[in-house]
């Protein structure tokens, strides 16, 4: 009966690539607290080439669509040059972002899937496989985390694993407080930092060893991040906590307005500063914070709508809020430097130009390529549908 299921298994293996994947086990020396692996936790990979360093197509711009279509759009001759799209997902949903890294796109796929894909062509060097599951979400709100040939993704079985960049192969995993993990990790010092449920973990990168875990009376649901020095991390709720990066002991930790939570991936460290956007009933802030204090530097309030998305461009605050209010904001002070009412309502992160004349973003029905001086809102590529089941989408244009 054991061999059975071994075939039956390599069965289902075969039916996910197209072709025979190899099964990988975490290797020697990997201190994983889920060595045996079931068919939910199981990584198998297919190698269709030598992973190799490939010059950048300037002229596309990757788009990760809602429907979880990904695909590249050349600007100039205005048609999609190649797509990628995952063998089974049992819903139409993007819900990931993707890491270019030396012109190689690493791209997970709501159903566990990751393919390291070339920029230039669209064709797939590896491909793998997080579980075997074909009715559920594996991946969800990822980004893959790309450090020295390790690849570091967590999922939405209970997981954290590390691939080789190299075919995709499993080098490490360990099982988590938490099934469900949509935050992606920090990679800093060697070491990896993942939250999951109301703790924080620290691996060390090359083995998965365990070498802390801080338990929170509150769910911890933001993403960590680092000053270069400390780690900096949120719950649920409404604390941020500034920890050290060896023991994760609390060096202080900051209580956000009243009424406001939800920081989640609204977070970033620039210049000995902590940045990031809480949400409120009736006023949600961007807040800039003394990484070494947790002193309040600045506040800027937005009344009546919520932020739902920020980053830092060219020392500033650029986001969007809910009601479609794009901002700049100054890092120095949270002055607002530059506003605008777009017509056009953001699903995806914002995407500057080299030029610094505009950026990008997707909209529920478009590319959008908007001009600073002219506030003008482009349609750059048209959607030939729109769906009701939008949750999010990704842009990356390659520069």
């Amino acid at each position: 009966m054991k061999k059975l299921i071994t075939l039956l298994f390599v069965f289902t293996v075969i039916n996910i690539f197209g072709q025979t994947a190899t099964i990988s086990k975490p290797g020697k020396n990997i201190y994983s607290n889920n060595k045996d692996l079931s068919t939910n936790d199981i990584v198998s990979n297919k190698a269709t080439k030598p992973v190799a360093k490939v010059p950048l197509d300037e002229a596309l711009i990757l788009i990760y669509d809602y429907d979880g279509t990904f695909f590249s759009f050349d600007l100039e001759s205005e048609q999609i040059a190649w797509t990628v799209k995952a063998k089974d997902a049992f819903t139409e949903m993007c819900a990931n972002k993707i890491t270019l890294n030396d012109g190689v796109i690493y791209v997970p796929f709501i159903n566990g899937e990751i393919f390291a894909i070339d920029n230039q062509t669209g064709t797939a060097f590896w491909k793998s496989r997080i579980g075997n599951v074909t009715d559920q979400i594996v991946l969800k709100d990822q980004v893959p985390v790309i450090n020295d040939g390790k690849l570091f993704i967590t999922t939405q079985n209970g997981n954290i694993y590390a691939l080789d960049t190299k075919d995709g192969s499993l080098i490490w995993n360990y099982k988590l407080e938490s099934t469900n993990n949509d935050i992606p990790v920090l990679y800093f010092d060697n070491k990896i930092f993942t939250q999951s449920g109301n703790s924080l973990y620290s691996f060390e990168a090359n083995t998965g060893k365990l070498l802390s875990q801080k338990t929170f009376e509150e769910p911890i649901h933001g993403k960590p991040v680092t000053d270069g020095e400390n780690i900096f991390i949120a719950n649920e709720k409404d604390i941020v906590f500034a920890l050290s990066p060896d023991k994760l002991d609390i060096l202080w930790q900051f209580k956000l307005a009243e009424n406001q939570s939800n920081i989640k991936e609204r977070i970033f460290c620039k210049d000995k500063k902590v940045y990031f956007g809480a949400q409120g009933t009736e006023v949600s802030s961007v807040y800039a914070l003394d990484s070494k204090t947790g002193t309040q530097l600045w506040k800027t309030d937005f009344q009546g709508d919520n932020v739902e998305y920020i980053v830092e461009e060219s020392d500033n605050v650029w986001g969007y809020t809910r009601k479609a209010k794009l901002f700049q904001l100054d890092l120095t002070n949270g002055e607002i430097a530059f506003d605008a009412k777009l017509t056009t309502k953001p699903i995806s992160n914002l995407e500057f130009t080299s030029d610094d004349n505009s950026l990008f973003y997707y909209s529920d029905a478009a590319l959008i390529q908007f001009e600073f001086k002219t506030k003008d809102e482009n349609e750059v590529y048209l959607r030939t549908s729109i769906s009701d089941n939008v949750y999010s989408a990704f842009v990356k244009k390659i520069q």
